[in-house]
């Protein structure tokens, strides 16, 4: 029984919490969304010449 009041006490104070909480708006979101969609590109590219370059100096090695 008393787990079960704990739960309940913990659910009520968690939608408390988030009544707090600041959502962020439609623009602010797609906003960000393209942020991160361009940096994620920009790592990808940098990612795929760092491993093309490290695989030519290997094969060249090897």
């Amino acid at each position: 029984m008393n787990f079960i009041k704990v739960f309940i006490q913990f659910l009520k104070d968690a939608y408390y919490e988030l009544t707090k909480v600041t959502w962020l708006g439609k623009k602010e979101v797609i906003g960000t969304t393209i942020i991160i969609n361009i940096f994620i590109i920009v790592v990808s590219i940098f990612i795929n010449i760092v491993d093309l370059i490290l695989s030519t100096v290997m094969r060249t090695i090897l």
